[in-house]
């Protein structure tokens, strides 16, 4: 029977611990403004998918995510030195766009508020004439 409260626990570790690793230890200027959003553990605690959010051009994204794959082993090997576990999970980076998806979404909102307030003023201007 598979421990979900224990899967949760270890990728909410992982998570904290890569993202003071990536703030201290990580020295690749190709990772650049990376946070790490969620840490998804397979059932058997064997892998990590770590996915994380980029914020800068598609090329800056592209960037980090290569600095982030070269620096695996490394972040690996840290996270062996810092928990206790009897496998270290194999780790996999998995870009995050959620957080542009939804600055995006709010946007298109605001957009059509705005729209929707224009076109309220020109009705109301038009039925005053």
């Amino acid at each position: 029977m598979p421990n979900l409260h224990r899967q949760e626990k270890l990728g909410e570790l992982i998570a904290a611990e890569l993202s003071e690793l990536l703030r201290t230890r990580v020295k690749d200027p190709r990772v650049g403004f990376a946070s790490i959003t969620r840490v998804e553990v397979s059932v058997d605690l064997r892998h990590a998918k770590v996915h994380v959010s980029v914020i800068g051009s598609p090329e800056e994204r592209t960037a980090t995510m290569k600095g982030l794959k070269n620096a695996t082993g490394f972040l690996r090997h840290e996270l062996a030195t810092r928990l206790v576990l009897r496998y270290m999970p194999e780790i996999v980076f998995k870009l995050d766009t959620s957080i542009e998806e939804g600055a995006r979404i709010l946007e298109l909102i605001h957009k059509v508020e705005l729209e929707d307030q224009q076109l309220s003023k020109d009705v109301h201007a038009n039925e005053t004439q």
